[in-house]
């Protein structure tokens, strides 16, 4: 595990160094993230008028849904997607050799060998929106709930790592899934709202196909304090499954990967 942690500590700290290079960036993505977070706002109010709700979730509650999208999705801008992407470029290019040949595990080092700093705004400001929002939702800091959101956080953050690892996996059979990476993005989409929200039939699709409900809503009524045991549990399990699952198609996949060489 210490080699590990050293070899993260490097591979963030060259990444950074090599980032920090263009500073006017950091500025750029933090005004395009703020606007698009007043837009996806401004979309969420026209749902509530006087004495309306939203899938019986509060104004406030469902901005808490929102900030942990929002979250979420400065996560993906700084781990996800500069490192998952790349499996696309390796499998082309053969360079997916000198990765399976380093001492090193292949799925950490594609998966954690790039720091983004550019998702760091949108981490502060979905960070932000929750403590606002569960503050005026009347959310009390208990030891409990504390606890229970950070690892529905946790669970949720290994959920969606484990889809974008699937899709970027499957680049070994089908080397162009830009489209299929933007469907997923879509998809994800709906995690600005409880998914409560929804008709029946995309409900139970968000919950047990895609699993977006426990992207955003279940972490969301964690930290609301209101989750149940059996949610909790069930957010759990997902994610450990969700991790298993992505380990499992990565040896797989490697089965049908021809190299450069041969």
């Amino acid at each position: 595990m210490g080699r590990y942690l050293t070899t993260l500590k490097v591979f963030w700290i060259a990444s950074l160094t090599a980032e920090l290079e263009y500073q006017a960036n950091f500025l750029i993505e933090l005004v395009a993230t703020a606007g698009n977070l007043v837009g996806s706002i401004f979309v969420l109010s026209l749902f509530y008028g006087r004495g309306q709700s939203l899938g019986g979730w509060s104004w406030e509650g469902a901005l808490v849904v929102l900030g942990v999208y929002t979250l979420l999705e400065g996560i993906t801008s700084t781990l996800l997607q500069p490192n998952l992407s790349t499996i696309v470029a390796h499998v082309r290019t053969g360079s997916l050799d000198f990765v399976l040949l380093k001492p090193i595990d292949s799925q950490f080092w594609l998966s954690a060998r790039t720091f983004s700093p550019w998702g760091l705004p949108g981490i502060a400001l979905g960070a932000g929106l929750i403590g606002y929002a569960a503050w005026k939702a009347g959310a009390t800091p208990a030891p409990l709930t504390l606890l229970g959101a950070a690892l529905m956080l946790v669970a949720s953050l290994m959920i969606l790592y484990s889809l974008w690892f699937v899709l970027a996996a499957s680049s070994i059979w089908f080397v162009k899934i830009w489209n299929a990476t933007e469907v997923l993005r879509s998809v994800l989409v709906a995690g600005r709202f409880p998914v409560s929200a929804f008709p029946a039939g995309l409900r139970a699709f968000f919950t047990f196909i895609v699993p977006v409900a426990f992207l955003t809503t279940v972490p969301a009524e964690a930290i609301l304090g209101r989750a149940s045991g059996p949610w909790l549990l069930a957010g759990g399990a997902v994610a450990i499954a969700s991790v298993v699952a992505s380990r499992w198609f990565w040896n797989f996949a490697l089965r049908f990967y021809t190299s450069a060489s041969s």
